[in-house]
């Protein structure tokens, strides 16, 4: 692990573009659910396509109903070592950018400026007739006052979490940046991700093929292990502390 860590930090110190890829195995350790694994929430929500969504009252309740059961969890999480190691990184000048698969907003909350977020995020509503967007906990305080979908407060049009839903495509502006990214990279860092959900996962191999080292920490093996310059099946918070440490960067902190 030490070999590692050292081998990582080289690849962080001689990097001038470096940028990270995260997914939910950052945001577990800050207490929120891995929603895919055994015994997650889609165990007991039915994952609600958009289409159904916009077409279908009994599915745009449904999925505020699991929203209703999970958003505040969510709300509630504060960032973890891993989320702080990135922002220190990045305020170091090391990091150039975060890009995240996580609707969770911790990595904002950390510090982190450059963030592009993929898949969407959790802390807003937008409405699907006038576009306007207004905090979730507006939209939560309609449900708990006996809503069973929330509105747009400026065209009662129906609102719907601002993260993408099944079937949804991802936005076009932050996928291409995204995409831009990991081609300009030289050195990617692919963090707490499978790697098997796409066009996330990509990412990596364009970041491979255009010539980044790349840097995989994950509990668990993924696809892109046997391509990696350097690969540690761990966990991220402890890990990136260390990293963070090795590069000469001490972690920003929780907030007081």
């Amino acid at each position: 692990m030490s070999e590692a860590i050292a081998a990582a930090a080289a690849y962080v110190r001689a990097a001038q573009r470096a940028v990270a890829l995260t997914g939910a195995g950052l945001s577990t350790e800050s207490g929120i659910p891995d929603f895919r694994s055994a015994g997650g929430v889609w165990e007991r929500f039915h994952p609600i396509e958009y289409d159904d969504f916009v077409r279908r009252h009994d599915a745009r309740r449904e999925h505020w109903r699991y929203k209703q059961a999970t958003v505040p969890v969510m709300l509630a999480a504060e960032p973890n070592a891993g989320h702080w190691a990135l922002a220190g990184l990045e305020a170091a000048g090391r990091l150039h950018a975060v890009i995240t698969q996580n609707i969770d907003a911790l990595h904002q909350r950390a510090g982190s400026r450059r963030v592009l977020e993929l898949h969407g995020t959790n802390t807003e509503a937008v409405c699907l007739q006038c576009a306007t967007r207004a905090p979730i906990t507006q939209a939560l305080a309609q449900l708990d006052a006996g809503h069973e979908v929330p509105v747009c407060a400026r065209c009662n049009g129906w609102l719907k979490p601002a993260t993408v839903s099944f079937g949804q495509a991802l936005p076009e502006d932050v996928l291409a940046a995204a995409i831009d990214l990991a081609s300009r990279a030289d050195c990617f860092l692919a963090l707490g991700s499978s790697l098997l959900v796409q066009p996330a996962a990509s990412l990596v191999g364009m970041a491979k093929q255009h010539g980044a080292r790349v840097l995989i920490v994950n509990l668990q093996p993924t696809p892109y292990d046997a391509t990696a310059d350097v690969v540690m099946h761990a966990p991220l918070g402890a890990t990136l502390t260390r990293l963070a440490a090795a590069v000469g960067v001490a972690p920003r902190g929780a907030a007081p």
